[in-house]
């Protein structure tokens, strides 16, 4: 038994790592470079308007990262992270393989019928299976392979606590790098070749990517499954109201925990804090009960992890608006591109390729944060990451406001160059403002929200709460639909044209400038929302007392439990 123990110990770390970043490197090499090209491809090959295009494209990205949470409850629940990963990554390559065909077959294309949207019948069913296909696998691989990644390293370690702060860094140089290559070498095949050639790549590179994460098993550490998160929150909030009418003692410590024996086979022992009282009560022990049942008594461990939860969802909330930011990168500002002059000298750059300036600024910037700035702020600051989380984030979103300020000025400068005598097109490099900023704003919140909800989260949520980084992602994303639909119904009304900011097709009849405007003056309210959420937000204890590491399972003997105290 020892022997196994002290295998299990030598497995995990960054060589286990190494495969992941390869599998993570690939597909979303394949992810961002469909998701910048894909307005194009809805508005040229499917015949949306721009609003439509615009729409259906963000809402594709919405329901990506909402289906994150499927992929962090299931590997929480039900599966380890690594089969988690393994089920979606094959339904992505799947869904990839289906879109392919369709771009390549005219017949599952629909005519030009001049309305915001020409798809009917069979050939709308196969393309939105097809493409929510792709989101249900994407979505289940981001909600679940940061976090498989995150627990190859022991965070209760120092060393492994400094080694997690790093793997989120080099997560994302990792991605970053590999996004390099896709919105140049896929982007390219997209625009001068043919759309389903960069699909098929796109599904190649995930499906050798797959292949590279199965060949990693035997030196990962795998995580059993444990006890539902949904159903120990659901139980607290039940049994807290249940005993609303109770009194909640004057000393804490009467609340119910278990034992010390009984506290062996448990993940983590989670101290009282004092914030949302109300939740005490579900730790009550009722009078007439002399066994504590589930749904009659909680632990005081079981209402902290609701506790954790409830302090979480101010921090998300505020930075959903950042990721409405975000969407307009991915399809407004593309479509300014579509409009520009695209050549660099003689060489001509796809407008989807412009977030390739942005990409290689964070390759070269990731590397200098992990291995300068952060080993001298850990020298002032004392803490693994050099900054918290929630300062990484607070950079992130002042700059987000920064950029659609840019983005704005850009614009203008864009059209009043088009309705010169005669027009004309300024640099498709203008766009790099606004990416570059974005770019950086993104390296702070992205790493900073994964490795802050991964960290806080309790021990048999962490899958789940990682994925809240997702959720963000997918509610700005529909928040991002909603605006546009918002803005048009409004603006349609109230401007002597009668015609809505973003209507139409043409954007140099459109005034997408004031929409940058309108997000910029919205992310500075957001701003200040998020500084109060920021302050008041209580962390959990670095070293929660009486800490049990959750069993882990060694691939070559999945059946066997191992007792890690021998």
């Amino acid at each position: 038994m020892g022997d196994k123990v002290e295998n299990i110990k030598q497995k995990g770390g960054f060589r286990a790592c190494t495969f992941v970043f390869v599998f993570s490197a690939l597909e979303n090499m394949g992810f961002i470079a469909n998701g910048i090209s894909m307005v194009l491809y809805f508005k040229n090959e499917m015949h949306f308007d721009l609003a439509g295009a615009s729409n259906t494209l963000t809402n594709f990205f919405g329901s990506t990262f909402l289906l994150c949470l499927v992929g962090g409850f299931i590997s929480d629940t039900f599966l380890s992270r690594f089969a988690t990963c393994l089920i979606f990554g094959t339904l992505e390559v799947l869904a990839l393989v289906m879109l392919t065909i369709q771009a390549y077959s005219k017949n599952l294309h629909p005519p030009d019928c001049g309305k915001s949207s020409c798809l009917k019948g069979a050939i709308a069913a196969y393309f939105y299976g097809s493409l929510y296909l792709y989101s249900f696998g994407c979505g289940g691989n981001r909600g679940t392979l940061p976090a498989f990644g995150a627990g190859q390293f022991d965070e209760n370690d120092p060393k492994g606590a400094k080694a997690l702060a790093s793997y989120f860094n080099f997560y994302l140089l990792a991605t970053t790098v590999a996004a390099v290559v896709g919105v140049t070498g896929i982007v390219y095949v997209f625009t001068e070749k043919s759309w389903w050639l960069g699909f098929l790549v796109s599904s190649v590179a995930n499906f050798i990517g797959l292949i590279a994460l199965a060949a990693g098993k035997c030196l990962y550490r795998i995580q059993q499954p444990g006890e539902s998160p949904l159903v120990r929150v659901a139980q607290v909030l039940v049994v807290a109201i249940k005993n609303r009418k109770l009194s909640l003692p004057d000393n804490p410590e009467e609340l119910y925990e278990i034992n010390e024996k009984e506290r062996a086979s448990t993940w983590e022992r989670i101290p009282h804090a004092n914030q949302f009282r109300c939740l005490d009560k579900a730790a009550i022990m009722p009078k007439d009960s002399a066994v504590a049942a589930p749904w009659r008594v909680c632990t005081v461990t079981q209402v902290e992890e609701v506790k954790i939860l409830t302090r979480m969802m101010p921090i998300l909330a505020s930075t959903i608006l950042m990721n409405t930011c975000l969407a307009q990168l991915q399809t407004f500002s593309i479509t300014q591109g579509a409009a520009m002059d695209p050549h660099l000298g003689s060489i001509k750059v796809p407008t989807s390729s412009i977030p390739v300036i942005p990409l290689l600024f964070m390759s070269i910037l990731l590397p200098l944060y992990e291995f300068f700035f952060v080993p001298f702020a850990r020298k002032i600051t004392g803490h693994p990451s050099g900054i918290t989380q929630l300062q990484r984030v607070g950079i992130g979103l002042v700059l987000s406001a920064v950029s659609m300020t840019v983005a704005g000025l850009v614009e203008v400068i864009r059209r009043n160059a088009f309705n010169e005598t005669p027009p004309k097109q300024i640099s498709l490099f203008w766009l790099s403002f606004q990416y570059c900023i974005f770019g950086i704003a993104d390296m702070f919140t992205f790493i900073g929200l994964l490795e802050f909800f991964y960290k806080e989260a309790p021990a048999g949520m962490k899958t789940l709460a990682s994925s809240f980084t997702y959720l963000s992602l997918s509610f700005g994303y529909f928040l991002s639909s909603a605006f546009v639909d918002i803005i048009n119904a409004v603006t349609k009304r109230i401007t002597p044209s009668k015609q809505g900011w973003l209507h139409g097709k043409d954007i140099n009849k459109n005034n997408v400038n004031l929409f940058y405007w309108f997000l910029a003056i919205v992310s500075v309210l957001n701003l200040v929302l998020y500084l109060y959420a920021a302050a008041w937000y209580k962390y959990k204890p670095e070293n929660c007392s009486d800490i049990k590491p959750k069993p882990l399972m060694d691939p070559s003997a999945k059946e066997e439990k191992i007792d890690q105290d021998d």
